[in-house]
């Protein structure tokens, strides 16, 4: 049944897919009011499909990279929920809306019955590790999200061209303090869970873990994020220059999720 739910969920987050291909078309005006109850349902369901499948095991961290992918896009999700409920703005689904269909996609053709028996999945340092992580990007892709859409609407500006979706974007200001205040949200979250992976890592594997390609793409993706975070506090970085550091840093992001595939400490079993 959890397989099953996640499908169901899957079919509604289709509704989000066809609104970001059309809105970037021109023609998604149509069907905001229908793509936010319908993508809201998905979320119910994909919190079902999540929920069962925790209690029927009692696993309640990702076994494979398929249910992984299911609870990232989850998490993307609720943040997209968040910044919806704050700013009453569709404009990041443009981007959130295709990444969650993809990624539940992916879960759901992929997705086998969980086999659990490693104790170290069992670990609580695990299932706090995997917790904050998972949020963390969750945050960081809306604030990757709201760069992109500062870096279009600004050049849009510029250009004096606000047609189409570019008349339906927020102002530049409201753009910016989403993608600063998602990224407020992720780093605390991405830190913590960076920590309780480490004190994992160094209890199986020895200070070694540290050479993993994995491990040294995650510091070079926080100490990007540092600086993005240090400059806007001391130098006043903002607008388009805080976007396209953010954007770098979430280029990074996603090679250390790449790395799921080939590192040897800390690899999903596809």
């Amino acid at each position: 049944m959890p397989l099953f739910w996640l499908r169901v969920a899957l079919v509604f987050y289709g509704f989000g897919l066809l609104y970001a291909l059309l809105t970037l078309t021109g023609r998604g005006r149509a069907l905001v009011r229908l793509t936010i109850p319908a993508v809201a349902t998905g979320v119910v369901f994909h919190f079902v499909s999540l929920a069962e499948a925790a209690m029927a095991t009692g696993q309640w961290t990702p076994v494979s990279l398929y249910h992984s992918e299911s609870l990232l896009a989850f998490l993307v999700m609720l943040f997209f929920f968040a910044v919806y409920w704050r700013y009453q703005t569709t404009a990041p689904g443009i981007f959130v809306f295709p990444l969650a269909f993809l990624l539940t996609f992916s879960s759901a053709i992929g997705q086998q019955p969980p086999e659990f028996a490693s104790p170290l999945m069992r670990s609580g340092w695990i299932v706090t590790h995997i917790a904050l992580i998972f949020t963390g990007y969750a945050a960081l892709f809306l604030s990757f999200a709201a760069s992109l859409l500062y870096l279009l609407q600004e050049r849009s500006l510029k250009a004096k061209r606000t047609e189409g979706i570019l008349a339906r974007l927020p102002a530049l200001e409201v753009i910016d303090e989403i993608g600063y205040r998602s990224l407020l949200l992720g780093f605390p979250f991405m830190t913590l869970g960076l920590l309780a992976g480490s004190v994992v890592a160094a209890q199986q594997f020895g200070p070694s873990y540290l050479l993993d390609p994995k491990v040294l793409l995650s510091l070079v993706m926080w100490a990007l994020y540092m600086i993005l975070l240090y400059t806007r506090w001391s130098a006043g970085w903002r607008g388009r220059r805080a976007a396209f550091l953010s954007t770098a840093a979430f280029v990074v992001a996603v090679g250390a999720w790449a790395a799921n595939y080939f590192s040897e400490v800390h690899r999903f079993t596809p």
